[in-house]
């Protein structure tokens, strides 16, 4: 996948860590930058398909790409009927 687009991330110029955080208010901290990214739909859409399972990535928890992914699973069993 390419992955070019990250050098367009506003999380490029922020430490790393704070896009692992070990609280919720720290996910709400890294979700807001996200929030103004211009790359937040790629970098969503990487994390789901390469399944990172830590941090947050494209503005979404752990948690909530856990819930997409799950949901993308019943969307695609339903239409596979």
């Amino acid at each position: 996948m390419d992955t070019e687009w990250m050098a367009e991330g506003k999380c490029r110029t922020i430490v790393p860590e704070t896009f692992f955080p070990s609280d919720g208010l720290g996910v709400i901290r890294a979700q807001r930058i996200c929030a103004s990214c211009p790359v937040v739909e790629r970098c969503l859409e990487y994390a789901l398909e390469n399944h990172i399972d830590h941090g947050v990535w494209g503005g979404c928890s752990e948690r909530e790409r856990r819930r997409l992914l799950r949901a993308r699973r019943q969307r695609a069993q339903v239409s596979a009927g």
